[in-house]
């Protein structure tokens, strides 16, 4: 019984190991002369400080989290660090990255519906 649990659980994390090293997406962001690329899925452990934040009804900060934590570069590393979110927050033109943080988010979907489920 404990191997064939240990073998669901290796089956699981090979399957999010190959969604997580898949290609990579872009949205083409004109204002900032750049494209901004991000995964198609992302883990709980990065989803959950977003998810904390919109349950507290921080929406801005909330966007601006997932971008911060999922934006990347053309080769796959973290566009922003902690230390850019008050930029961010204060002195970038909210309409794009509400554009970047849809495109960003239309990707991982699927976990939007945990919202729908906590509150019922």
């Amino acid at each position: 019984e404990k191997t064939k649990m240990s073998n669901i659980l290796k089956n699981a994390k090979e399957h999010f190991k190959n969604k997580l090293n898949g290609e990579l997406h872009k949205v083409a962001v004109e204002e900032w002369k750049q494209d901004v690329y991000y995964k198609g899925t992302y883990s709980f452990a990065t989803e959950s400080k977003i998810m904390q934040l919109q349950q507290e009804g921080k929406v801005a900060e909330a966007l601006v989290e997932s971008i911060l934590q999922k934006a990347l570069t053309p080769e796959g590393k973290r566009m922003f660090t902690e230390f850019d979110k008050q930029t961010l927050m204060h002195d970038v033109d909210p309409a794009v990255l509400i554009k970047i943080a849809s495109a960003i988010n239309k990707a991982t979907t699927e976990y939007r519906t945990v919202d729908e489920v906590a509150k019922n």
